[in-house]
């Protein structure tokens, strides 16, 4: 009887961290590259103004991570990045680090940075961080813009950041990696266009939290059984 009752009570027991792991499970995977997901939120406003879809650019979005690795830590208290490199080390560094074919480096069209004293979820960041002033917004909506790419970086217990190129050039022919950038080793941040999820970029807690109700769970089933 007693067995019977302890099964039972460990039946319930797994039902419960089920219940409590899988929507943390589900998160982890959704939010994976969320700059992948700014990108979307651009695309789906530009639509509702019937304005044509953006190219997802690999190369420009390496990019701009690049960009806000650099002026990571600058960040005021206004939450305004406090930072303008050089426009020579677009094609000096960011090109070069990213492994885009220098022949096919493009125009910029356009330039979106923002930075906030913590992480905050793709929609947020579009509407709180970029698309805060009538600048960013004209940016967004320029009818120019045919590709666009997306990077963010976060500081050890300090501020986010967050870019956004954009140019006018044509498909698959500007801003091309070199072996379709499979020489990139990415270390923090993450960027759009790629498949590599966030390194450092996002705050997430997932997996020590999967960990600890594991090890919760067995340590439970093994004092019942």
């Amino acid at each position: 009887m007693k067995n019977k009752n302890n099964l039972s009570c460990c039946c319930v027991l797994l039902h419960f961290f089920s219940c409590l792991l899988l929507p943390a499970l589900v998160f982890s995977h959704v939010h994976g590259n969320p700059a992948n997901d700014i990108v979307d939120i651009i695309n789906k406003n530009r639509t509702d103004q019937k304005l044509p879809l953006l190219n997802d650019s690999p190369g420009l979005g390496c990019m701009a991570l690049q960009y806000v690795e650099l002026c990571k830590g600058n960040c005021t208290d206004n939450n305004v990045v406090n930072c303008k490199p050089p426009e020579d080390d677009f094609t000096e560094v960011f090109a070069p680090n990213c492994g885009v074919e220098l022949p096919t480096f493009g125009t910029i069209t356009g330039l979106i940075v923002g930075c906030q004293r913590k992480y905050l979820e793709p929609s947020l960041a579009f509407s709180q961080v970029l698309i805060k002033d009538k600048k960013s917004l004209s940016s967004l909506t320029n009818k120019s813009h045919t590709e666009i790419g997306v990077g963010l970086v976060g500081v050890h217990k300090g501020p986010f950041f967050w870019c956004v190129l954009f140019s006018n050039g044509k498909v698959n022919s500007t801003f091309v990696l070199e072996n379709r950038g499979e020489g990139i080793k990415q270390k923090k941040g993450c960027y759009s266009g790629s498949n590599t999820p966030c390194s450092g970029g996002q705050k997430n807690g997932v997996p020590f939290f999967v960990f600890f109700f594991i090890c919760y769970v067995f340590i439970l089933l093994f004092k019942l059984l």
